[in-house]
């Protein structure tokens, strides 16, 4: 069978249309199955078309899988499968010409290679044969040319090909002892760093040849091709010992091997994404922060001539992070993301500056946007979610009007019974106004005079990150179990501006407590909340601030912290946040007090709560460790508690079945705690 075929084959086997007497109904953890995830729109050169990818997770296989898929710009065409390997493939590019669509795959061996389809018909053709996994690609314009991310490869693997490429005969079959030089020597999903790096190829399409153009122990990344193909701007950190700061700047090299890239960007900052203006003199990139603000700064659009001199930050005045900038054809303006009390809007400024006044929402409202991707015409496609569908990919017209292109979680959503969102503001215990957002079961009426519901609070990982609009899984699969869900962007999250993100620096667990808490009375004073059935709980910083709720209050009677961080002495050396620690909170054997007084876990006898402790059994992000040293304190004082560790995962768990029974856990455990307890009744008592 020929990719094609299975391919609108594929397109009728996505989901079985709800029958027309068949009830809707609510939505439960096996479902995650069904649901998919959609990725990565490119529209191709000439306009009309956009590939995106769709991935899936397979419950007979245990295993995730994404595949390519290709759809019309124009409205009424059917979308059409690329891609059909058992092997994840992704990262979609239309060659400049229009002629090919290459992908990233590793449907042959272990390693990731480029993968060309003529889209004049054909099976995929292996393009690359490289020793080492490529982790990205860029077309040149002419078409001729690919530039490769290539990591390089480990002698000491006894995995690792030959000089000639192939297996090595006789190899030993016991690694050999690792070695660590390296200040950051760790970081979740790779493990133990050793003095492997990643740079820059250039690869020749027609004699499948590559040569290395960048070297040395700095990690080169976001290639982008100049319009007239002479060079190739990317982003790096170059300075004396790149583990030691966070100074990437944005370079420009010639495509051949034995230049030395310049360049273009010299703050102190985490400079990145850059891209061409039209006409190849300029470059917008994403400017980074005071880096002494690590993450809690804002970033800002910039662009800097290609000739050299002074960059100018045209968003700065906008106090938002801000991704993926880029020109627009005429080159007159530039596209970017921005994150936006609880949305992801696309803007757009002009390149003459303007400041915060100048900047225009293309696409607001209240919705999450993704990604999105340009045509030659100013066709714009985006990946857009809100609370009603998970991602899916729209087209943009005029005055920033929809048109929805993909309906890949459709047929599925049609059956299921959603729960409504509504956005909240709160009213701090300091006056702060905070957002906050109400996700109610989809049949509950509550409101006085009528019962309360178990309530649980979920707070987000970062902590400079935000809860959005879009689509939000957890919230819907608690909702549909009878729990009203509260959740908030408490200091310390993005999209409010600088001031309100380092609001937490070196004071982890006091505003932020009060803001959550704040979202959960309000909700109490609403007559929706049970106050004597509350729940809490997280993942990553999530669980860090649950593990504070817990120790400051005993209103909530379950809670669920997931890949949270408590002894912050013991984890220093085991994660991979040295240079965060060390600039918030100084060096650990300097400043032992503040480690110690910011450390739940010196607050644990104070916890009455029953806890569900989770974690990931490789996770380097936030290492199981501190998820053991609470259980084994909770477990030594006699706690209700349970430790749940997933093997061979990381910070995010991902192995579907594991994905299913974190869901079916959390409501195990939130049903066992909160729905046998007091009864319901319309008035209660609204105390901590």
């Amino acid at each position: 069978m020929t990719t094609r075929t299975a391919t609108f084959l594929g397109l009728f086997l996505l989901a079985a249309p709800l029958l027309a007497d068949e009830p809707a109904r609510l939505l439960r953890p096996d479902d995650v199955f069904a649901l998919k995830t959609v990725g990565d729109p490119q529209i191709s050169p000439e306009g009309t078309w956009v590939a995106y990818t769709v991935r899936t997770l397979d419950a007979k296989e245990d295993r995730r899988d994404t595949d390519v898929w290709m759809i019309p710009f124009t409205p009424g065409g059917a979308a059409v499968r690329v891609t059909a390997s058992p092997k994840p493939e992704g990262h979609p590019r239309f060659s400049p010409d229009g002629r090919y669509l290459a992908f990233l795959s590793g449907r042959e061996g272990d390693k990731s290679q480029v993968w060309l389809l003529d889209r004049r018909g054909g099976e995929a053709v292996k393009l690359t044969d490289l020793k080492a996994d490529i982790g990205d690609f860029a077309w040149s314009p002419d078409s001729k040319r690919l530039v490769l991310i290539v990591g390089d490869i480990d002698p000491d693997d006894p995995a690792a090909p030959g000089p000639d490429g192939k297996p090595k005969e006789g190899a030993e079959k016991t690694a050999k002892p690792i070695v660590i030089r390296r200040l950051q020597f760790k970081r979740d999903r790779e493990g133990y760093l050793r003095e492997l790096r990643s740079h820059l190829y250039v690869f020749d399409v027609a004699t499948r040849k590559s040569e290395q153009i960048t070297s040395g122990p700095y990690d080169d990344d976001d290639p982008v091709w100049s319009p007239d193909g002479r060079w190739i701007a990317f982003a790096s950190n170059r300075t004396a010992d790149p583990d030691a700061n966070d100074n990437r700047d944005v370079f420009l090299i010639a495509p051949r091997a034995g230049e030395t890239p310049r360049a273009l960007t010299t703050s102190p900052g985490t400079d990145t994404s850059p891209s061409f203006s039209p006409d190849g003199k300029w470059i917008t990139y994403v400017a980074g922060g005071a880096p002494e603000d690590i993450w809690y700064d804002t970033s800002a659009v910039a662009v800097v001539p290609v000739e050299g001199g002074p960059p100018r930050q045209l968003t700065r005045e906008l106090d938002r992070n801000v991704k993926s900038p880029r020109f627009a054809p005429d080159g007159k303006s530039i596209l970017f993301l921005v994150d936006e009390g609880g949305t992801v809007h696309l803007a757009r400024v002009p390149v003459a500056g303007g400041g915060a006044a100048a900047v225009e929402r293309i696409v607001g409202g209240d919705r999450e946007v993704e990604s999105y991707s340009q045509g030659p015409k100013g066709e714009l496609a985006i990946l857009e979610s809100q609370p009603s569908y998970p991602a899916e990919i729209s087209a943009v017209e005029a005055k920033g009007g929809l048109r929805r292109l993909t309906a890949v979680n459709d047929d599925f959503l049609r059956g299921i019974r959603l729960a409504k969102v509504q956005r909240l503001k709160v009213k701090s215990a300091d006056g702060q106004e905070i957002d906050a957002f109400l996700t109610l079961p989809p049949d509950a009426a509550p409101g006085p005079g009528k019962a309360r519901l178990p309530t649980i609070l979920r707070i987000h990982g970062g902590p400079t990150d935000q809860y959005t609009i879009g689509f939000q899984t957890e919230w819907q699969m608690l909702a549909a179990h009878g729990y009203a869900v509260v959740t908030a962007n408490p200091r310390g999250s993005s999209g409010y501006g600088r001031s309100f993100s380092r609001a937490l620096w070196a004071d982890w667990g006091n505003k932020d407590f009060e803001d959550v808490t704040a979202a959960v009375d309000q909700v109490i004073a609403m007559g929706i909340a049970d106050p004597d059935r509350l729940g809490v709980g997280g993942w990553s910083y999530g669980g860090i601030l649950t593990d504070y709720v817990i120790t400051k209050t005993g209103r909530f009677k379950a809670a669920i912290s997931g890949s949270s961080e408590t002894n912050y002495l013991a984890n220093y050396g085991t994660d991979h946040y040295q240079k965060e620690w060390e600039a918030e909170l100084g060096l650990p054997w300097k400043n032992p007090q503040l480690w110690i007084k910011l450390s739940p876990f010196y607050q644990v006898e104070k916890i009455t709560t029953p806890t569900l402790l989770m974690c990931g059994a490789i996770d380097v992000n936030v290492p199981c460790l501190n998820s053991e040293q609470l259980f084994q304190a909770l477990r030594r004082l006699g706690r209700d508690t349970e430790l749940v560790i997933y093997p061979d995962q990381y910070h995010s768990i991902e192995k579907p079945s594991y994905v299913k029974d974190r869901f079916d856990r959390y409501l195990a455990w939130y049903d066992k705690h909160l729905k046998p307890a007091a009864q319901t009744s319309p008035a209660g008592s609204a105390g901590h």
